[in-house]
């Protein structure tokens, strides 16, 4: 698949990173866009910077860069996801502001129906987050808030980490084993 992550510098930037080392895994063509303060955070919460993102993409497109090939319907992009995701960068794409790569990436996936994934990281939620996100659900937007579940029993963060990472996946269309699933309670 032809895979388009966007990071952005809403805190969690760890699940951006992690989805990125998965979808390598899986042999997929990777193009990324990270965001100002998403290199930002992606410093200050996982000592990651520019050379961490090159080893795990085929391309890296400047955030400011509104030539690049993903900025234009004519390239074919399966999905997209932006994780984490802002709620500035939520409130772009919900109200179609394209005035940045991420953002107008984004509008073009909607405007060629493809599957957008938005990891929405904040809380609590205002009226407005909420409202965007149901503007956005309403047009077939995945909104997958980075709130990851206990029942598979995570022992580290990074099984926190892994679950949303395998949900994201899940909803690209992408099998994984990134966490267990849900069997059902044990029986007693």
């Amino acid at each position: 698949m032809r895979i388009i992550v966007g990071i952005t510098g809403a805190s969690g930037v760890l699940y951006g990173l992690e989805l990125l080392r998965h979808l390598r895994e899986g042999g997929h063509e990777i193009h990324a866009i990270v965001t100002p303060y998403g290199w930002k955070v992606l410093e200050h919460e996982c000592a990651a910077g520019r050379e961490s993102i090159l080893s795990l993409v085929d391309y890296l497109h400047a955030h400011d860069d509104l030539a690049a090939p993903v900025a234009s319907g004519s390239f074919r992009a399966d999905v997209m996801a932006v994780v984490p995701c802002s709620m500035r960068t939520l409130a772009a794409i919900a109200c179609g502001l394209a005035d940045n790569l991420l953002c107008r990436t984004a509008d073009v996936v909607l405007k060629e129906r493809k599957n957008l994934i938005l990891a929405v990281r904040e809380t609590p939620l205002s009226a407005v987050h909420l409202e965007n996100m149901l503007k956005l659900a309403r047009l077939g937007v995945g909104i997958l808030p980075a709130s990851p579940g206990f029942y598979h029993r995570p022992s580290c963060i990074g099984d926190l980490v892994d679950m949303l990472v395998g949900r994201i996946m899940d909803n690209m269309g992408l099998e994984n084993s990134c966490f267990t699933r849900w069997q059902g309670m044990p029986a007693r």
